[in-house]
């Protein structure tokens, strides 16, 4: 009668046990968060792991395999076992493997793998935190195609925004001309035209519900009723407010677009998203095309992503090429002094590209500690660039006389 070996998968290695719940063999995985996660991964797709082959391999050695079954729970791996010439079968949910299960807490300290329950308990708890954010990436591999066109669908309404906006603010000052100059804020100024119409409609209690404040909302209602304006039918004021109504609607879609794209990115780059945030960190991934090309992109392309033009004719007339790209948006290189910006611009790209490897071929969230790291480097940049380079000074004052030298 052949002898019934189980073979048993956990957190921290494979166990070849006997029937009678004797341990007879062994395979412990390094105790590297990564590599045991990459191990369960595979056999998660039922697969075998290098653990899994060495055990083979120590059974094979020290067993006579004829006379040997050896007992997977997953039934695809027993038979890719069987294929590797050993005699295999499968027993899923078998009670050596749950008796090893719950054992192992104490078989671990017993082993030394572990000083205690405690420390087993925390690196379970790591592995699996980390393994389902594995299987999540594997998941939304596509989802990052989502991502971008999202941000290119924000990229329209902007454009379909700002020429609906300059439309309706020359539309409607032929009715009230001086509302152009006292609501520069675009969403103000389509409020009011959609919300009240004509200008008799407008008046302090009106506006300051539409959250203007006192002292303003006083002065558009004083000048609506001085108004040099021409007056509209109801029929002209119906069509303008119906273009007001889409406008708004519009921006509505934004939001909510906005709101789509940060949920999409926190799945699928969540490290990229943490550096950046997500519209910024979307709007890479739209330029690169998805996020494996991003992730296959030096930092120094990542750098000037979005000023492809710029660059091209620096390389064509030999002038000098640009320091950014799309990376302006980040708040830290817009506000910085300009001989501050191509230091931090390089700085965030090589952590850009760091994070969205990270976030294509791994998963793990690292995105606090690069931030961290970035921050600290451009308080580094701060302090060692206070004030512009001589070369820098002297390139300024040259671009200063040519300047002169033309008028």
């Amino acid at each position: 009668m052949s002898e019934r070996i189980y073979i048993v998968d956990t957190p921290i290695g494979i166990f070849a046990v006997q029937e009678s719940g004797e341990i007879i063999d062994r395979v412990l995985y390094p105790k590297d968060l990564g590599k045991v996660v990459e191990e369960l991964l595979l056999l998660s797709e039922s697969k075998e792991c290098s653990a899994l082959l060495q055990l083979l391999e120590s059974l094979k050695n020290k067993l006579s395999i004829g006379n040997v079954v050896l007992i997977f729970e997953d039934s695809e791996l027993s038979r890719r076992v069987s294929e590797r010439g050993f005699n295999a079968t499968a027993e899923a949910g078998n009670n050596v493997a749950k008796k090893i299960r719950k054992e192992l807490p104490q078989l671990i300290v017993k082993l030394g793998f572990f000083g205690s329950e405690d420390e087993y308990k925390e690196f379970v708890h790591a592995v699996s935190l980390e393994l389902t954010r594995r299987k999540l990436r594997k998941f939304a591999q596509k989802r990052d195609l989502l991502a971008v066109q999202a941000i290119r669908a924000i990229d329209d309404i902007d454009k379909t925004l700002n020429l609906l906006v300059a439309r309706l603010r020359e539309w409607y000052s032929i009715h009230f001309p001086e509302l152009d100059d006292l609501a520069k804020e675009h969403e103000e100024y389509i409020r009011v035209v959609a919300n009240l119409g004509f200008r008799d409609n407008i008046s302090f209690e009106i506006l300051s519900k539409l959250g203007f404040s006192e002292g303003r909302a006083k002065r558009i209602a004083e000048v609506a009723r001085k108004s040099i304006g021409a007056e509209l039918s109801e029929m002209d004021l119906s069509m303008i407010q119906t273009v007001a109504n889409i406008w708004l609607e519009l921006l509505e879609l934004r939001r909510k677009l906005t709101d789509y794209i940060a949920q999409v990115m926190k799945e699928v780059a969540p490290n990229v998203t943490a550096l950046v945030g997500p519209l910024l960190g979307a709007r890479l991934l739209s330029l690169a095309g998805s996020l494996e090309e991003l992730a296959k992109l030096p930092a120094s392309t990542v750098q000037v992503l979005g000023a492809e033009k710029a660059l091209f004719r620096a390389l064509r007339t030999g002038g000098k090429p640009p320091k950014h790209g799309v990376i302006f948006q980040f708040p830290e290189i817009r506000k910085a002094p300009k001989w501050q910006r191509g230091k931090i611009a390089r700085a965030l790209a090589t952590k850009l590209s760091i994070a969205a490897r990270i976030d294509y071929f791994t998963g793990r969230y690292v995105g606090d500690e690069l931030k961290k790291k970035l921050i600290e480097r451009i308080e580094e940049i701060k302090k060692l660039y206070p004030k512009p380079l001589k070369k820098e000074v002297k390139r300024e004052e040259k671009v200063k006389r040519g300047r002169e030298r033309k008028q």
